[in-house]
């Protein structure tokens, strides 16, 4: 193809390598339309990759009804959120751009020697 002759996916290859270096890690994807996704890289292909896209899932108020119990110590309480991942393709032409989400890295300090007499 006169394409692939003038190395014009010079900037595929690019993003496919940067999408294997974070091949399992979770990350943020930015898409060409300016959507962000967060979601854990699970497999690259030659033209697309496979993420696991995080979804917020709030639990239904007929879940606890369900066994015939009721539960009047529970009334008012906030509904519990559950966070599930779901396999999504993505196309690699549509990926500006690819980093990872920052994770607090907190360095506890050892514990004081007591020596033991």
């Amino acid at each position: 193809m006169d394409l692939e002759r003038d190395d014009c996916y010079r900037d595929l290859r690019n993003l496919h390598d940067e999408c294997k270096r974070c091949l399992y890690y979770h990350t943020t994807l930015t898409m060409t339309d300016g959507s962000t996704f967060d979601g854990i890289i699970e497999n690259v292909d030659a033209d697309r990759i496979i993420v696991l896209v995080g979804e917020d899932v709030m639990e239904q108020e007929n879940e606890n009804k369900a066994d015939g119990k009721r539960q009047y110590y529970n009334y008012g309480r906030p509904r519990r959120r559950f966070r599930r991942f779901r396999r999504q393709a993505f196309p690699l032409a549509n990926l500006v751009a690819l980093s990872l989400l920052p994770y607090p890295y907190i360095v506890q300090p050892p514990y004081p020697y007591y020596p033991y007499y």
